[in-house]
């Protein structure tokens, strides 16, 4: 560590004063300087290149699990702790979650569901639960709401929609948008937290005409809506507390960039044993079709 020491500060001091005050000889140093690398030394600057790769190639989100099961994937043999000490030496991290908004208007006469889900966030196929919910995202021009409607088997995120009102609109929105792309079948149980675009005359009604089977959490309870709350916790922590957005524009198009070509096909999550929302769905459907 001495040695290590004195090669890099050598360009600042002279090299006989920097093993005086280190109490080395200069002619030890000289020996180890001219000493070709060892084994494990060129061995973790290789790995370096490849850790930076996958935290770079995650937008610069993943802490040391998810690059650990990246390397893996590739056929990168390496131990979780030896991927934690790369991170650390060249200063690289994960994306810290912090608290956000509450949006949720539970203030209404309209009637509330009972909790179907209770807490069962354990799916067995896709198109069985899906879960939704609704969160603030600030802009140098004004708020701007994110609709999310999440598929608790593979825990992708079917539709979203945003807008600048926090209204039946936008639930409804995204809730259309889910219907068309899944086509689920009837009996599906929608989970929601009880605010009021939620209990409103119109959303209920769009969920009766599909068959839908509405559950919702417990007053208060935001653990009753926990998948759809981590998955903005995420989405905070990987992008919207990193970004500085002009206007809902600008968040609309970042915040679907990120759900469609980053959180869906691409993020490795933890849940799913480190492969992404679609990968897991799409061999999950292919162990049913081979049983």
């Amino acid at each position: 560590m001495r040695f290590e020491f004195i090669r890099t500060e050598k360009a600042h001091y002279p090299v006989t004063v920097l093993c005086a005050v280190l109490e080395v000889s200069c002619s030890g140093f000289h020996a180890w300087h001219r000493r070709p690398p060892s084994v494990r030394a060129t061995s973790d600057a290789q790995l370096a290149v490849q850790v930076a790769a996958s935290h770079q190639r995650s937008r610069r989100r993943y802490g040391s699990p998810r690059i650990h099961a990246d390397l893996r994937a590739r056929n990168i043999n390496v131990g979780r702790k030896r991927v934690e000490r790369l991170m650390r030496e060249n200063g690289l991290e994960a994306r810290r979650k912090r608290r956000f908004r509450r949006t949720t208007d539970s203030r209404h006469t309209d009637p509330i569901a009972p909790n179907l889900l209770a807490r069962q966030f354990d799916v067995d196929e896709p198109n069985q639960v899906w879960v939704t919910d609704v969160t603030a995202i600030w802009t140098m021009a004004s708020w701007t709401y994110l609709a999310a409607m999440v598929d608790l088997h593979a825990r992708r995120v079917v539709s979203w929609a945003m807008s600048t009102s926090n209204d039946t609109t936008l639930a409804l929105d995204a809730l259309r948008r889910a219907l068309r792309a899944r086509k689920p079948p009837r009996g599906l149980i929608h989970h929601s937290d009880r605010g009021s675009p939620y209990a409103s005359d119109a959303y209920r009604a769009e969920l009766a005409a599909h068959g839908l089977v509405a559950s919702m959490s417990r007053k208060g309870d935001c653990w009753d809506n926990a998948v759809a709350e981590s998955f903005f916790a995420t989405l905070r922590a990987e992008l919207v507390d990193h970004e500085l957005y002009v206007d809902p524009t600008q968040a609309e198009t970042s915040v679907g960039d990120y759900i469609d070509n980053f959180y869906n096909v691409e993020r490795r999550h933890s849940h799913l044993g480190y492969v992404n929302p679609i990968e897991f769905e799409l061999r999950s459907r292919t162990l049913k079709a081979a049983a």
